[in-house]
């Protein structure tokens, strides 16, 4: 069985632990910090699971909208429990940045994404000038271990960050070796994800959690790729040109569970794709539309589930 040697990169140990003082480079500057924060507060529900998978020392995090993917809360569901046993607080709920919130956490680091839904990359400079260090991270580029790496540097937890990637890795190792693989390759399929449709790159996040599992996953084919209405980790096109867009022998839904996969396989487009003629459709889980530690292993786990002889 073949493995996928960046995840297994990604999990071997640093050089010598650091000292304090210690300089973080990230998305908008360099992070100078004296001493390993202990009020850390997250404006990224997107990064939070991975603060979490560290051991880092949350005390809040902002929270979605109440929905299928979230507690009541508004923690997602992957890492919510943990969440709350740990006495995380919800920062501010909807997504909605509250400046007068994040004054009464009382942080010393206060973690900003880039990029997505959840940025407040434009209250950065309004933060940092009432003097909370800020850590500016893109999770749309950066797999999550990549991510705990750079929170163990920042909280001291090296060690942590390394395990949970070896934990990871062996975790979906064994997974890969308890199913029975389908025979060619795999597609991941986003489909209808709020009213987006679209195929996965083979170097993709989730693609890369299945290619540690021993699956091939190819994307859109080369004559398509002027179809593509929007790039990143998955090629997005349209409901009528998915069909083509489907190269695997065998498919598996992102975002989605088992009504999720009837409905695809209902779809009349989709009808001619021979993952659906031979029934070979599979979910990857509600949580898998954004892959941390939390999410990863749920999503293997999924996938287990589906293919356990």
């Amino acid at each position: 069985m073949k493995f996928l040697l960046p995840l297994l990169m990604m999990a071997t140990p640093l050089a010598a632990e650091e000292g304090w003082p210690r300089s973080i480079d990230h998305a908008t500057g360099t992070l100078i910090l004296d001493a390993p924060p202990q009020r850390i507060v997250s404006t990224s529900p997107s990064l939070t699971g991975t603060l979490l998978a560290i051991g880092a020392p949350l005390v809040a995090t902002a929270s979605a909208a109440n929905g299928p993917l979230t507690d009541d809360s508004g923690f997602f569901t992957q890492w919510a429990e943990v969440a709350h046993d740990r006495g995380v607080t919800p920062l501010y709920r909807d997504l909605s940045f509250d400046i007068e919130a994040l004054i009464l956490a009382d942080p010393d680091l206060v973690v900003v994404s880039e990029t997505g839904g959840d940025s407040v990359l434009p209250f950065v400079p309004q933060i940092e000038a009432m003097g909370y260090p800020v850590l500016t991270l893109n999770y749309g580029v950066n797999p999550w271990e990549a991510l705990a790496t750079t929170f163990g540097r920042v909280t001291g937890e090296e060690q942590r960050a390394e395990q949970v990637s070896r934990d990871f890795i062996a975790h979906t190792r064994a997974a890969a070796e308890r199913i029975v693989h389908p025979e060619g390759s795999v597609s991941i399929v986003s489909y209808n994800f709020f009213g987006t449709y679209g195929v996965s790159k083979p170097e993709g996040a989730q693609a890369r959690v299945l290619a540690e599992m021993g699956f091939e996953v190819t994307g859109i084919p080369e004559s398509l790729r002027g179809a593509v209405q929007q790039s990143r980790e998955f090629d997005f096109i349209s409901h009528e040109t998915l069909p083509q867009g489907i190269t695997g022998e065998t498919v598996f839904l992102l975002s989605a569970d088992a009504d999720d996969v009837a409905n695809f396989m209902a779809d009349p487009v989709l009808a001619n794709v021979e993952a659906v003629k031979a029934g070979r459709v599979y979910a990857l889980g509600p949580s898998s539309f954004r892959i941390d530690y939390y999410s990863g292993l749920a999503m293997v786990d999924t996938v287990a589930e589906q293919l356990a002889p």
